[in-house]
């Protein structure tokens, strides 16, 4: 079913829109954040436990690794059917940690053409048993460092045999989203960036070269208020920045393993996605 009602809000700003929600709709916003705060945006699942696996599709996934500042780091690599080089995604997991959920996203480029890598970034603090602790885990994680970690996962796959090294782009979800903006700031060579419900860095975006796409929640009052402020800040230095506000959304209404999910939006959103990357 085509949805018809989403679309951008423009004649707002961030900081009017933030005061109005938080005035007449403090429930709604409680209601979100502990939904958010008991639920997370991904679906947990526990560590990988194999090194291959068959994928329909006759796609091939594998856990690689690669070093950061001295340490081994795990990723989950898909990649696509047929010869020749293709676009590469870095696929940045949320406070869940590499999830099932992430994983899925990896298949899903893969089906789509992208050589998909998905880099387990929570080990460097610890290794969860369940959700909770991985949402703990991960707010020790230093930001800087994993977006270093997220830097070494791109020169790993510029020199991957597959990889068309001109079209490496990232996606990012929750708190992967913020890491997203911070590496397109990082790395000038980073093609695209896609941001699903994610905050925006305060400083650095002058930095980013790469063109980037961010999927909102219309009830994720704290990240989606800044949109307008991101598109401002980013075109003044030149950047490219769209983005669209799903009406009637929570953030985590991508995860269909989350209460927050919205079908319509989810599946609109990763056909906006796809388009995006593939430009």
């Amino acid at each position: 079913m085509q949805v018809t009602f989403l679309h951008r809000i423009n004649d707002f700003h961030p900081k009017l829109f933030v005061h109005r929600r938080l005035k007449n709709l403090a429930s709604s916003i409680g209601c979100c954040v502990i939904l958010f705060l008991l639920t997370g945006s991904g679906a947990w699942a526990g560590p990988f436990t194999s090194s291959r696996e068959s994928q329909e599709g006759s796609q091939g996934a594998e856990v690689v690794n690669y070093v950061s500042r001295g340490r081994q780091i795990s990723a989950f690599l898909v990649t696509p059917q047929g010869p020749g080089k293709h676009p590469a995604v870095i696929v940045i997991h949320d406070n869940q940690g590499l999830s099932d959920g992430i994983r899925n996203v990896a298949r899903q480029l893969a089906a789509a053409g992208f050589v998909a890598m998905a880099p387990d970034l929570l080990p460097r603090a610890g290794n969860p048993r369940n959700p909770q602790q991985a949402q703990t885990i991960i707010a020790d994680l230093s930001p800087q460092q994993s977006v270093e970690d997220l830097s070494a996962a791109f020169a790993f796959l510029q020199k991957y045999p597959d990889v068309d090294t001109g079209k490496i782009s990232s996606i990012g979800f929750g708190w992967g989203g913020w890491r997203t903006f911070k590496l397109a700031a990082t790395l000038p060579g980073l093609y695209h960036a896609v941001i699903f419900y994610g905050s925006t860095p305060v400083d650095g975006l002058q930095n980013v070269h790469a063109s980037v796409l961010a999927n909102y929640a219309q009830y994720d009052f704290f990240d989606t208020g800044n949109s307008i402020w991101t598109e401002e800040t980013l075109k003044q230095s030149g950047g490219k920045f769209s983005y669209f506000i799903y009406p009637k959304t929570f953030r985590g209404f991508f995860d269909p393993e989350a209460p927050q999910y919205d079908a319509d939006a989810a599946r609109l959103a990763w056909s906006r996605t796809l388009d995006f990357l593939k430009s």
